[in-house]
């Protein structure tokens, strides 16, 4: 249900939705959207009644911290990251960032040995001499942290 309200600065919206249509919009569970404002994510307004009432920018807040998760960040990350006064906000970004790089690389290691496997023809790709180069390292003891390693081929 669509109503107005003014949050606790003063700010009117003439636009806001109960909490149960905003988790709804969303496909979320209503405690999810109280976990997240107890942990300072979100400060939706509150009616007459005081009644939660989430407003447009709530709704890009919500947008913002499930796009955030979705990538990989902890509830803290996007705290920070919303925060715009956050003291350790560039450090905790840029740390993000060099986590996301880590998981691109992984996943592009990833997609290389599906491929591989796909046009392999071996169907045990356990006993693929490239495949078997391809997890050298981690069978050794290591992680894997680059491209491929030497002497990996695409089949063709």
């Amino acid at each position: 249900m669509k109503s107005s309200v003014t949050s606790a600065s003063g700010t009117h919206f003439s636009t806001t939705w109960s909490i149960g249509d905003t988790a709804a919009r969303f496909d979320l569970p209503t405690h999810v959207l109280r976990h997240w404002e107890d942990v300072g994510l979100l400060a939706p307004a509150r009616d007459a009644g005081g009644r939660r009432r989430y407003s447009e920018n709530d709704v890009v807040r919500i947008a913002a911290i499930l796009r955030n998760k979705s990538a990989g960040m902890t509830l803290e990350q996007i705290r920070v990251l919303l925060d715009e006064d956050a003291p350790d906000r560039h450090a905790i970004l840029q740390a993000h960032v060099a986590e996301l790089d880590r998981r691109m690389a992984e996943m592009e290691r990833s997609r290389e040995m599906t491929l591989h496997a796909f046009k392999c023809d071996q169907h045990d790709m356990t006993t693929c001499p490239n495949f078997i180069r391809s997890v050298a390292d981690l069978i050794d003891g290591g992680t894997w942290t680059t491209g491929p390693p030497d002497g990996w081929t695409r089949p063709t």
